[in-house]
């Protein structure tokens, strides 16, 4: 049977619909972004809300009603997901990300606390001591509600006792037992962050008890995960899946063959995966369209292999040392530029593949007007800076 061809053009349409970035795709809420995109980047605070600014339709949302649906509804979740890295989801999605990738890297990030602890202690830190420490420590962080750890340590002094982490190593340094506990407990599903100190720009978070969760069958949650996914980033392939979910190559196939996935070739070359209702078109003529997203946008960051969508040459001056990409420019489903933020809180953008034309310019000067609005006078700096967002906002 020969496969069904996906070509990049049909692919830019798909991402522009399923990740609602075309203006007749555009989203009426918060909640309703995330839903569509699985989960939205949270390793910088600004992403979440300037991902989810990106993709509502004019006048459907602000950042306090993004605030309000992950501080006080409750219906969007910060949390460690897929890599090891912070995400913020729909609550709902919880326990089927924390059993399909927290699991693993819980138990691996709880064994190196315990062996790091005790070593580096000289055995005065023991398993059960840290047991009594964790007990106490939780039942704090429940009566209070939500604190930073400097609250808990008040509430449970143990917490500020310290050990010497990768003793007789080049990693050797001096760690307190608060910094370490709360990340595990954090990839455990047990706490999660809470309302930040400050801005929504900021990164000094509170903690709170994580709301509860079924426990799903992992291989069902991978399943449920992939299907997701898939159903927004497809077609994707074998290297997309495992470098997304961060899991081993027989996860992602087990996953790939309980959802029925099909395969279909790719200008690219290599094999793609849609789900078995996806095999289609998407109806219609689209029309051209512009986005600004911000450093770490989930779509930017949703496939490994990214050359449809991003060329090669464009790369070192949009993604930072460590490959994290800053914010960029779109124009009809690929990147085509970057921008940045002056201090005025002037939003200021640069095309870096050639494309001129009057249409382009016109709709990135609209989108820029429209995130300028969207920031309400903020000022904010990506975590990760790369060399075209540092020459735009300098």
């Amino acid at each position: 049977m020969t496969k069904r061809h996906i070509g990049t053009a049909e692919r830019r349409t798909r991402l522009a619909l399923a990740h609602r970035l075309s203006p007749g795709a555009r989203a009426a809420g918060a909640e309703e972004v995330a839903e569509s995109l699985v989960a939205l980047h949270g390793t910088d605070p600004a992403t979440v809300y300037l991902a989810v600014g990106a993709r509502l339709a004019d006048a459907a949302g602000t950042v306090a009603d993004v605030e309000r649906a992950l501080y006080e509804d409750r219906t969007l979740v910060r949390m460690h997901g897929m890599r090891h890295t912070v995400f913020v989801f729909p609550a709902e999605s919880a326990a089927t990300v924390h059993a399909s990738t927290g699991l693993a890297v819980a138990a691996k990030a709880r064994a190196g606390l315990l062996k790091d602890i005790t070593t580096g202690s000289d055995g005065r830190l023991t398993p059960e001591w840290l047991a009594g420490v964790e007990e106490s420590a939780l039942a704090a962080l429940a009566r209070r509600g939500q604190a930073t750890v400097n609250e808990l340590t008040v509430d449970e002094p143990r917490l500020r006792e310290r050990f010497t982490y990768g003793r007789g190593t080049n990693h050797e340094s001096p760690q307190t037992v608060s910094s370490r506990l709360m990340r595990v407990l954090g990839v455990e599903g047990r706490v999660v962050r809470g309302r930040p100190l400050g801005s929504w720009t900021s990164s000094r978070f509170r903690w709170a008890v994580a709301p509860p969760h079924p426990e799903l069958p992992v291989a069902e949650a991978q399943s449920e995960l992939l299907r997701r996914w898939l159903g927004v980033c497809g077609p994707a392939t074998e290297g997309d899946l495992k470098w997304w979910t961060g899991w081993k190559v027989t996860d992602v196939r087990r996953a790939l063959a309980a959802v029925g996935a099909v395969e279909v070739s790719l200008d690219e070359g290599g094999t793609g995966y849609v789900l078995p209702g996806q095999l289609e078109p998407p109806d219609g003529d689209l029309a051209p369209w512009a986005a600004l997203l911000p450093g770490l946008d989930p779509t930017a960051m949703g496939w490994q292999e990214r050359d449809w969508y991003c060329p090669p040459e464009l790369r070192p001056a949009l993604f930072d040392g460590s490959g994290n990409i800053g914010p960029t420019v779109w124009w009809d489903g690929r990147i085509v530029g970057g921008w940045g933020q002056r201090a005025d809180g002037e939003v200021v953008w640069r095309l870096l593949d050639g494309s001129g034309g009057r249409a382009v310019h016109d709709a990135v000067t609209a989108e820029a007007a429209r995130l300028m609005e969207w920031l309400g006078g903020t000022v904010m700096t990506p975590r990760f800076r790369t060399p075209l967002e540092k020459e735009l906002s300098g």
